[in-house]
């Protein structure tokens, strides 16, 4: 147990008694406690039916004091979504690659640390489409009840669940059609909340349509050889367009009285040549981009299985080498018993000839 791991307890704890004062209290004076409210006024709300159980007796305070406890509780309901932390603790602790021993024995060789972020990033990269949905949804019912809790005391529109639900999506969205509004400070940084949220969230969505719309490398490599057939046939076409303008131009060459049928065929020509040049231009960038969308995995294969046949075609060539020295040595010992039974021969008849 470290210094940091209690000041983690201790907060967590901390996190965990927060909570509200169970109802909101409403500013009454001395005279409102003694008598009961009066049918006719204004102030009083309309009869409703009464119901099946009892409320709790309601606490008389002063009206300023009414304001402050007020303030207090909405604090205090507004911290009670810090305890969200413990649904990124669960979806951590019950995931499959916490509980899976493959993924903790390579991850411990490749020095990674099991957090809730890698988790996310895993589940957004198998599940882009569900753990947004899931994010938004989860995301839009705690700002609807947060812009409730702060709106419900000023006894205004935006007080009600719909009407809050109505508001966050429409800021969620970035549509704001103005039909309603916060009016407290603490409905408005919920509103300024939501609309950031809502731009991070479109960003990503964003992302994950254009990936699931991206061509894979299969249907890449398909798509670039066709794009690369036709150009080649187009380029074909615009070599034959420029012989057939430059055989017409020196036809009307020789020809008397051509000069303005020379002048037409030399635009052509030069036509014909520009668009020659931009088809050819057009093929060299699309074979480049094609080739830069070599597989590095694969290259890295192909320069092992060259290295390794280096490898082999070495010693081979090294056993070679050995054998034919070999070789060489045995024919230098032949030629040099060679030599030896010849000198032999050769010495007793030399006294003779003497």
């Amino acid at each position: 147990m470290t210094t940091h791991k209690l000041l983690l307890i201790s907060l967590e704890l901390l996190v965990c008694a927060v909570h509200p004062l169970g109802t909101y209290w409403e500013a009454s004076g001395p005279e409102a406690c003694a008598r009961p409210p009066d049918a006719n006024s204004s102030l009083s709300p309309p009869p409703a039916p009464p119901p099946p159980a009892p409320p709790p007796a309601a606490l008389c305070v002063a009206p300023r004091h009414g304001e402050r406890v007020a303030d207090v509780e909405l604090l205090l309901s507004g911290l009670m979504f810090l305890r969200l932390y413990l649904v990124h603790r669960a979806i951590l602790l019950h995931s499959k690659v916490l509980l899976s021993a493959s993924y903790r024995s390579i991850g411990s060789l490749n020095n990674i640390n099991f957090t809730f972020r890698f988790v996310l990033k895993v589940l957004m990269n198998k599940y882009p489409a569900r753990t947004l949905l899931a994010f938004i949804l989860f995301f839009w019912l705690a700002a609807s009840w947060m812009l409730t809790l702060c709106e419900r005391p000023k006894r205004v529109q935006t007080g009600d669940m719909d009407t809050a639900l109505w508001l966050v999506a429409i800021t969620f969205l970035t549509v704001g059609y103005g039909d309603v509004a916060p009016e407290t400070s603490c409905g408005k940084a919920v509103c300024l909340l939501t609309g950031v949220m809502g731009v991070a969230c479109t960003a990503m969505l964003v992302a994950v349509v254009s990936k699931k719309l991206a061509l894979n490398k299969g249907e890449k490599h398909v798509h670039f050889f066709m794009l690369d057939i036709q150009i080649s046939k187009r380029i074909r076409h615009a070599a034959a367009n420029v012989l057939r303008e430059c055989w017409l131009l020196h036809r009307s060459t020789g020809s008397m009285g051509g000069g303005r049928e020379q002048r037409r065929h030399q635009r052509c020509l030069l036509e014909a040549i520009r668009v020659f040049r931009q088809l050819r231009l057009k093929q060299r960038k699309l074979r480049d981009y094609a080739s830069e969308m070599v597989d590095l995995p694969k290259m890295q294969m192909i320069m092992c299985d060259l290295s390794a046949n280096w490898n082999n075609s070495y010693r081979e060539l090294e056993l070679r080498i050995s054998s034919m020295e070999q070789k060489l040595d045995e024919l230098n010992r032949c030629f040099q018993q060679t030599s030896e039974l010849l000198s032999r021969a050769l010495c007793p008849r030399s006294p003779d000839t003497g």
